[in-house]
């Protein structure tokens, strides 16, 4: 069993040895992967019950470690989970932590710490690789000079993103502080608010020229064949190709892993990958991988992708000392603004589970998501784990992990959950706060939304919101699909939810 005294000194000693080091005893600090997918479901890969698409690498992953039933994201959106994965607190603090347009400000505070500052502080080499969402500058970006503040100011050591999401302007990557083959000849200009291009080559004017139409919304700039949110012109040289996306920053992700090895360097690796997330436009040898068209088959790819990943490990041999762990970001949408056939091919596919609801819903589909740990010199594999867990807890896990203080003031709600993440308790936090509309809590199987306006659909995605003026109290026990509210014949179990959720609200730190 590994304690802190030898896991502190293993580190100082051989910390440098560590990735090159082929077989790796416990009790040195691990090597940390975190796959962070895009709009994955509960029951979108096999290993969690879904059997009209194959995951065979998630699947291995699973079986050499430990498959969460009870972990969230902690908010139905993607900019808010992963601002709270970084920083350790819940993004209703924030009121900026909202999904955000492609040319938006950065979201963290530069030097505030971070889930990837307190590896670097270790002596960790970092990356951030894929989608970012998080903004970047300080206000008007100019694309064709250098772009900072990013992840290099958050703890991150080099990165390279996908700016925002794939259906939004810029199509381009960036590296570290700049666009990634930009033609200084060839600047780009972006604008969230009327078009730059004088040929007006938009979605909604020129369906013609799209290779895939949007069912909703979508419908300015083409890049690709595929119209985006957002106006943009110019960088013609940096343009990414969707297709090749998935290959390009898993090439990315196993260049930065042989960089770490060859330099004996400790390394913390964020891997955010866009698929699922429309446009699903996955390479072409993915086009038969499913049977349930697109959607399926970028599921299909990010498989390969974590596949990828792991054989990158192992050519090294480093996968036994190294923790790998995959999520997602919220629950699952299908038809997010393209016609893509998802919803035609979706069958008896089930991408919540048993849940009800799905991304930008209250209801548990649009928080419950996939979690995978594994480190098999340090967890037996094989198990499923019932702990309640939140994203928000990672920073405060691994400070745990590491021997490294974490900030309080900056990372109110973020839990030690480490001995649940390592299969050593069953037990991870008491309560947790979801965000959607408006908040929900969870405390044991009781699950509480409290009273919001608003539709109760979102139409265009066919997505059970959960807003309702009256508070709602569910027993996931018995009724997981949250079909029958215990409010009125349960109140004293939802006042004290609701003292709970108020304490948490005022700022008091309720793990």
């Amino acid at each position: 069993m590994m304690t802190r005294r030898s896991f502190v000194s293993s580190f100082l000693t051989s910390s440098a040895a560590l990735a090159a080091a082929p077989q790796t005893p416990s009790d040195q600090p691990p090597n940390v992967i975190l796959i962070y997918a895009d709009d994955v479901g509960f029951g979108d890969l096999s290993c969690y019950g879904a059997y009209n698409v194959k995951t065979p690498n998630l699947d291995r992953l699973a079986r050499a470690g430990i498959r969460f039933t009870d972990a969230h994201s902690s908010a139905a959106t993607c900019t808010p989970s992963r601002y709270s994965l970084l920083t350790g607190e819940y993004s209703f603090r924030m009121s900026k932590a909202k999904v955000l347009p492609g040319d938006a400000p950065l979201l963290i505070e530069p030097g505030r710490q971070t889930l990837a500052s307190i590896f670097q502080q270790k002596g960790y080499r970092t990356a951030a690789i894929g989608k970012w969402h998080l903004g970047l500058g300080n206000g008007k970006i100019d694309w064709n000079a250098e772009i900072k503040p990013g992840p290099l100011e958050l703890g991150f050591d080099e990165c390279f993103l996908i700016p925002a999401t794939g259906d939004r302007v810029p199509c381009v990557y960036v590296e570290n502080h700049k666009v990634a083959g930009l033609d200084p000849a060839d600047p780009i200009t972006v604008s969230y608010e009327a078009p730059v291009d004088d040929r007006g080559l938009t979605g909604k004017a020129n369906p013609d020229k799209l290779k895939m139409h949007p069912s909703h919304g979508h419908d300015m700039t083409i890049v690709n064949g595929v119209s985006r949110i957002g106006y943009m012109k110019g960088g013609k040289s940096a343009l990414w190709v969707d297709e090749d996306m998935a290959d390009t920053i898993t090439n990315r992700a196993a260049a930065f892993i042989d960089r770490s090895v060859r330099g004996q360097q400790p390394f913390f690796l964020y891997f955010a990958t866009h698929d699922i997330h429309v446009p699903r436009l996955p390479h072409p040898r993915f086009n038969r991988a499913s049977g349930m068209g697109p959607r399926g088959n970028a599921i299909a790819q990010l498989d390969w992708c974590v596949g990828e990943i792991m054989a990158a490990l192992r050519k090294h041999g480093i996968d036994r000392n190294t923790m790998v762990m995959f999520s997602s970001d919220n629950g699952p949408v299908v038809d997010d603004g393209y016609k893509d056939d998802a919803v035609e091919k979706l069958y008896n596919h089930k991408p919540a589970g048993p849940y009800r609801g799905g991304k930008y819903s209250s209801f548990e589909a649009g928080t419950r998501v996939p979690l995978i740990v594994r480190w098999p010199a340090r967890i037996k594999g094989g198990a499923v784990s019932n702990a309640l867990i939140g994203q928000t807890d990672f920073l405060r896990s691994f400070g745990e992990l590491l021997n490294v203080k974490t900030d309080v003031k900056t990372s109110p709600d973020s839990a030690n959950v480490l001995p649940a993440l390592l299969g050593d308790s069953k037990v991870g936090r008491a309560h947790l706060v979801e965000q959607a509309g408006g908040l929900t809590l969870r405390s044991g199987k009781w699950k509480y939304i409290e009273p919001t306006k608003g539709p109760k659909k979102n139409v265009p995605t066919n997505t059970e919101l959960g807003n309702d003026p009256e508070p709602q109290l569910y027993d996931l026990a018995t009724d997981p699909g949250e079909r029958k509210n215990m409010a009125t014949a349960m109140p004293g179990k939802l006042q004290e939810m609701q003292q709970v959720l108020k304490r948490i609200r005022d700022g008091e730190f309720v793990p």
